[in-house]
C-alpha cells in the first residue's frame, strides 16, 4: 500500500503524542518507583537528569567515572539541552521528547523515502510507538538511516561522515562496516572501502579526540561499561543464568556467538545471487548482534524497526514482520512488570516468567531474519544496480 510523504507525516505526529501521552503519566506523577514501571513509563531523560548532574550544568564528561554512559554526541546533546531548557526534570524531559518527536518524524520520511510501499509501517508499529522516548537512540539512528540512504544511491562520501557520526552519537552502527565491506567486495571495489572506512574513522576522530584529549576518564567511561559488563536486562545469557543454564565466561561466548553468526552472514551474502544493498542488509548484521549481545534495552525495537522495513521485499513478509513487533510489545510489557516487582509493587511478573519471554523475544528476531533472509536470497531485488536503474525501492 503506497501512501503520501503527507500521510506519514501525519501518522508520524499521531504515533509521537500517543507515545507521549504513555510517558507523560509518569511526568505528572513524578516519575516514582514501582509507578513508572507499572504503567510502562520509565524514562532514562529524567532519570539522568539528575544522576549525571546534567541539571547543575555540569560537563557531560568531566565526572570521570560519574560521567554519562554514552559516546561524545549523545552526551553533548544530554547536556546541551539541560543547559538550554528552562531548569525542571519535567521541562528537560518535554524539550528532549520535543526533539525526539521531530527525529521519529524525519525517519518517518527517510523510511518512506527508501520503501514508499512499505513506508506507513513505522508510525504504525506499536513496539516503536511504546519505546520512543525511553533514551536519546533516535539522534543516533537518524544519521543511520541517513548513510543507508547515501549510500545506496553511491554518495558514498556522504554516507561515510553519516556513518562515523551516528557511530560517535551511539556506536552501535559500526557494525554495518561488516555488511558495507561484503558490497565492496562484490563491487570488486576494494580501494573504494579502504577510503570509505578512512572518511569514517577521520570523521569520528575529529568528533571524539577533543573529549577523548581534555576529560579522557569520562570520554573512556562507556567503553569500559561496555567491554567489562556482565549479562544484563535482556539478554540471552541473563534470560538462560535466570533459568537455570548459568555459563560462565560470558563474555568470550558472547563474541564467540558473534563471530559466527557474522561468519554465517558473510557467507549468506557472498552467494546471494546479486550484489547485495545495505537497505536490505543492515537489518541482518543488527539482529545478530543484539541476539548476542550482553545487553538488550526496550529502546533498541527503534534500531531494528525501520531497518526491517526497508529489506521488506512484498506483502508475503508483513505476517513475520508483525508477528515479531507482537514479540517485542510483549518483551515491553514484560521488563516494566517485572521491574515493578523488583522496586515493591505488589503485582508483577516473575523473575523465571520474564526470562522466557526475553528468549520469545530473540527467537522472533532470529524468525525474522531467516524469513527475510530465504526471500531475499533468489530476490532480484537484491542487486543494488536494480534499485537504482529502475527505482523499484528509491523513487
Amino acid at each position: 500500500m503506497r501512501v503520501s510523504s503527507r500521510v506519514v507525516i501525519l501518522l508520524a505526529i499521531f504515533a509521537s503524542l500517543i507515545s507521549f501521552a504513555k510517558f507523560n503519566y509518569c511526568a505528572q506523577t513524578g516519575w516514582q518507583s514501582p509507578s513508572q514501571y507499572i504503567h510502562a513509563c520509565y524514562s532514562d531523560i529524567p532519570a539522568l537528569y539528575g544522576d549525571r548532574a546534567l541539571d547543575k550544568g555540569v560537563w557531560a564528561y568531566s565526572s570521570g567515572k560519574d560521567s554519562v554512559e554514552y559516546p561524545v554526541i549523545q552526551g553533548t546533546v544530554m547536556w546541551a539541552t539541560a543547559k538550554i531548557i528552562p531548569h525542571g526534570v519535567n521541562n528537560y524531559f518535554y524539550g528532549s521528547a520535543l526533539l525526539l518527536a521531530l527525529l521519529f518524524i524525519f525517519i518517518s520520511l527517510i523510511t518512506f523515502t527508501m520503501k514508499p510501499e512499505f513506508g506507513y509501517l513505522l508510525p504504525l508499529a506499536p513496539a516503536a510507538i511504546a519505546a520512543m522516548y525511553i533514551n536519546w537512540d533516535l539522534w543516533a539512528i537518524v544519521t543511520m538511516m541517513l548513510a543507508i540512504y547515501w549510500f545506496d544511491r553511491k554518495a558514498e562520501v556522504a554516507s561515510a561522515i553519516a556513518l562515523g557520526v551516528s557511530i560517535s552519537t551511539k556506536f552501535l552502527p559500526i557494525f554495518l562496516i561488516i555488511p558495507i565491506g561484503i558490497i565492496f567486495f562484490r563491487q570488486e571495489r576494494v580501494k573504494k572501502f579502504i577510503s570509505y572506512c578512512a572518511i569514517t574513522v577521520t570523521t569520528f576522530a575529529v568528533i571524539n579526540l577533543p573529549v577523548a584529549l581534555t576529560t579522557p576518564t569520562g570520554w573512556w567511561r562507556f567503553y569500559d561499561l561496555n567491554l567489562n559488563r556482565g549479562s544484563d536486562w535482556g539478554s540471552i545469557w541473563y534470560a538462560l543464568s535466570n533459568l537455570g543454564l548459568d555459563l560462565t565466561h560470558q563474555n568470550y561466548l558472547s563474541v564467540l556467538c558473534l563471530l559466527i553468526g557474522v561468519t554465517a552472514l558473510v557467507i549468506f551474502l557472498l552467494q546471494v545471487n546479486n550484489v547485495p544493498t545495505l537497505a536490505h542488509t543492515a537489518i541482518f548484521i543488527m539482529v545478530i548482534v543484539m541476539a548476542v549481545s550482553k545487553v538488550y534495552s526496550p529502546q533498541y525495537v527503534l534500531w531494528l524497526t525501520p531497518l526491517a522495513i526497508i529489506a521488506l521485499i512484498d506483502k508475503r513478509e508483513l505476517t513475520i514482520f508483525w508477528f515479531w513487533q507482537g514479540a517485542e510489545v510483549l518483551y515491553h510489557v514484560a521488563i516494566w512488570q517485572h521491574l515493578a516487582t523488583v522496586t515493591g509493587a505488589k503485582f508483577g511478573l516473575s523473575l523465571t516468567a520474564y526470562s522466557v519471554i526475553s528468549l520469545i523475544r530473540i527467537a522472533a528476531s532470529i524468525a525474522l531474519l531467516v524469513g527475510l533472509g530465504a526471500r531475499h536470497q533468489n530476490s532480484r531485488v537484491f542487486s543494488s544496480e536494480f534499485l537504482l536503474s529502475t527505482g523499484e525501492s528509491y523513487p
